[in-house]
């Protein structure tokens, strides 16, 4: 049990450094050839913050644990909206958001309702794979072309400006740190799922509460990280594009890559607990950013504290057969 709990620490701290490191050296790469900082935000943060949750989910779905890759990407998007925002807000309220934060939320909130769709049937399939992959391409163009003639909407221009404070002096460092970014990632997601798949299996729990939890939370951490930071400078906008931008990739590159790949099996739990739970919270984010001016210290504590309950009821409940 102590080997497989090591697992889990090196694995969580290898995609943690791993996913600083690819976002921050592509980020360089990016500037250094002249690339708009609105599709490297949109592009290369968007892709890169979420390669945890996309290389730990192909493990476990080609691992044959299903269950932790849906888990991952369902756990991580409720740990996003109630536990970085949470936080964030906690830290400082998260205010002065534009139009464009409002639009992606609408967004990741069709997108929530499309997944409590899909996984009403037994199988997530091949197809759903590429029509989701379908998709994401047509909201990348989207959402360029808008911010574009939008110049007052820049949500994902500042999410990149996020990034730009590297200690990358010399041209070879920013390629090293994208080949160690990416080894690191690699390597982490593997120890992970290894050791959380063993933990599961040793504690009788069941696979889908470690990928909600545990799984979700340690593929969060390149997000958590960006929010904090962003919070105590204040930048709301990051704090959300971060957030936001990443609930949509979750679902359309995250899981429709894994499906496409391997088709995934759904447990009854997900149709009937936790993606309705997901909706939920993107359901809250979208009424609070439509509705209010402020997401204040009172909602980060609220959130929370729902976080919290809803992690006790995982573990209370998540018992394998």
């Amino acid at each position: 049990m102590g080997y497989d709990l090591l697992l889990v620490a090196v694995g969580l701290v290898l995609l943690f450094v791993g996913g600083e490191g690819l976002v921050r050296g592509a980020v360089a790469i990016a500037e250094r050839f002249g690339i708009s900082k609105l599709l490297i935000g949109l592009v290369i943060v968007g892709f890169g913050t979420s390669t945890p949750e996309l290389l730990v989910s192909v493990n476990a779905a080609l691992d044959g644990a299903p269950e932790i890759a849906l888990g991952n990407v369902v756990g991580s998007n409720i740990a996003n909206i109630m536990l970085i925002i949470g936080i964030a807000a906690a830290i400082t309220p998260v205010t002065g958001w534009d139009r464009g934060a409002l639009r992606e939320a609408f967004v990741a909130t069709l997108v929530a309702l499309a997944t409590l769709g899909l996984v009403q049937a037994d199988v997530i399939s091949r197809l759903h794979g590429t029509v989701m992959l379908a998709v994401l391409a047509a909201y990348l163009v989207s959402t360029y072309w808008l911010e574009r003639r939008n110049r007052q909407s820049q949500t994902f221009a500042h999410e990149a400006e996020a990034f730009e404070d590297i200690p990358i002096t010399r041209p070879w460092q920013a390629p090293l740190f994208v080949v160690a970014g990416i080894a690191a990632l690699v390597f982490g997601a593997d120890l992970l799922v290894q050791g959380s798949v063993s933990i599961a299996r040793a504690y009788g729990v069941s696979d889908a509460v470690i990928g909600l939890s545990l799984v979700a939370i340690g593929t969060s951490l390149p997000e958590l990280a960006t929010a904090v930071v962003a919070a105590i400078k204040r930048q709301s906008d990051v704090v959300l594009g971060n957030v936001i931008g990443s609930n949509i990739f979750n679902i359309l590159a995250i899981l429709g890559i894994t499906v496409a790949i391997q088709p995934m099996d759904v447990a009854a739990r997900f149709r009937e607990i936790d993606t309705p739970i997901m909706v939920a919270a993107s359901l809250l984010l979208l009424g609070l950013l439509f509705a209010t001016r402020s997401i204040g210290r009172t909602w980060g504590v609220l959130m929370l504290t729902a976080y919290a309950a809803y992690m006790v009821f995982l573990f209370s409940t998540g018992a394998t057969s």
